[in-house]
């Protein structure tokens, strides 16, 4: 079993709330808009693997260090993560490629700061987005995502609110 921490468009933003809820987690996953290298350089010393893409707002320092998108398989579940790529129905000509070319059976993205998590059945995988966990934005509420994969299955899924957008809790 793997325990996973899903979070995205940081901002440059990391307080504790963040790492709290990521704490126990075997892997953390950044879908995009770090905002600072600071942030990446942080997650590293919560979890013994950090898996991250580069979002819109990223600049060269983040760029060279991280992918646009990640293809990796974790206990038997092939994963994809991008930072702009859409959702069931309406994803983005590259990375309707992507999930055609890489069949994952789990697609995550960022971008939106819309908490999202749906299947699609067309396509036999499950989306994710898990919101905003940094302080810029439209969304309301920072959250992050907390799962676990065992044997090929994604369970135990759970939505963490971190508080408003503008204070930490």
């Amino acid at each position: 079993m793997t325990r996973i921490g899903l979070l995205s468009d940081t901002h440059s933003h990391l307080d504790n709330s963040i790492l709290t809820a990521l704490e126990g987690c075997d892997e953390i996953w950044h879908a995009g808009d770090l905002g600072s290298i600071d942030v990446l350089t942080s997650l590293t010393r919560h979890a013994p693997i950090v898996r991250a893409v580069y979002g819109n707002i990223d600049g060269a320092d983040i760029r060279l260090e991280l992918p646009l998108d990640a293809h990796f398989v974790v206990e038997g579940v092939q994963t994809y993560i991008t930072h702009i790529g859409g959702y069931p129905g309406r994803y983005t000509p590259r990375v309707r490629k992507a999930l055609e070319a890489h069949r994952p059976g789990l697609y995550i993205c960022g971008h939106s700061h819309i908490l999202k998590v749906m299947p699609d059945k067309k396509r036999g995988l499950l989306h994710m987005n898990p919101g905003a966990c940094g302080h810029h934005g439209f969304h309301q509420v920072r959250t992050v995502l907390r799962f676990y994969i065992d044997d090929g299955k994604i369970d135990g899924l759970e939505v963490v609110e971190l508080g408003k957008r503008g204070r930490s809790i």
